[in-house]
């Protein structure tokens, strides 16, 4: 299945998107994609349904994000060989850990905003993982059946605010619009091994990230049972795995964003996001 939610942002409604790719509304079958609604008993009833006699969502509805009131986004960073190679920095030998603040959750095709004063906006297309069941003390072997579904992220990244301020990353990581989430949530069977999923992105039509999970330091299996080792992971947590080569940061010079530059990104079953980035509403 893949799993949307429409509308107007903070009264979005749940739908799903049939074979032919027409979103349907689930609003008369459940009140939200939620944690409430993303455990195993929830997902099997959505997908003994026939996307058919659910009424299509009329054309030009805004897509909000793909997981409503999530509790937690835990970042990796540093997760891909090649992109650790284009930073000049070892591969760790442990998943780097930080959190992005949840209101900077935004829609797949929503502006990004750039902080007042912001001279290094930075991308990272991402795949994003959602959990679905308590994870607490896991093991790689049963990991993966926390897993809700899969989505695609971008990790925007305020460079100055993450490396050039003292502190945690978070500060970064966390302005609102900066974590785009969707189109969809796709659920673990339809993606299929997610250590097998190509993600790219491009600014104003250039292509920037070129790239695949498969050179991920650490799979998904390993975050998330590395990370049920030191909390208890939640329905809803959104973990962002971490990002290939290409981000404005490892280019010579640093390539960054500024208002009216557009970036366009995908992945492989994850669909695609589209965000103008424009000046902050606030300062």
């Amino acid at each position: 299945m893949k799993l949307i939610r429409h509308g107007l942002p903070g009264a979005e409604q749940p739908g799903l998107i049939d074979a032919s790719g027409t979103p349907r509304d689930l609003s008369g079958v459940l009140a939200d994609i939620a944690p409430a609604t993303l455990g195993p008993d929830s997902m099997a009833r959505l997908a003994a349904l026939d996307p058919l006699t659910l009424p299509p969502v009329p054309s030009g509805t805004r897509l909000g994000p793909c997981v409503g009131q999530v509790g937690n986004v835990i970042g990796i960073g540093l997760n891909y060989a090649d992109h650790a190679a284009e930073a000049g920095l070892k591969v760790p030998g442990q998943p780097i850990v930080f959190n992005k603040h949840v209101s900077a959750i935004n829609g797949p095709n929503d502006e990004v905003w750039l902080p007042p004063g912001s001279r290094k906006l930075d991308w990272e297309v991402e795949l994003g993982v959602v959990i679905g069941q308590r994870a607490f003390h896991v093991g790689e072997d049963q990991a993966l059946s926390h897993v809700a579904g899969y989505c695609l992220l971008n990790d925007v990244s305020e460079r100055a605010h993450q490396i050039e301020y003292e502190g945690q990353w978070v500060k970064g990581k966390s302005y609102p619009t900066h974590c785009p989430l969707g189109p969809w949530l796709v659920t673990p069977d339809e993606l299929g091994d997610p250590q097998d999923v190509a993600l790219w992105l491009e600014v104003n039509g250039q292509r920037r990230q070129n790239g695949s999970t498969r050179t991920m330091v650490f799979g998904v299996a390993t975050l998330v049972s590395y990370l049920s080792r030191f909390m208890a992971l939640q329905p809803g947590d959104v973990i962002a795995t971490g990002t290939p080569p290409g981000v404005g940061m490892g280019h010579q010079p640093p390539l960054y964003l500024k208002a009216g530059d557009v970036m366009t990104l995908g992945g492989r079953g994850l669909g695609e996001q589209r965000q103008l980035v424009v000046d902050s509403p606030v300062g």
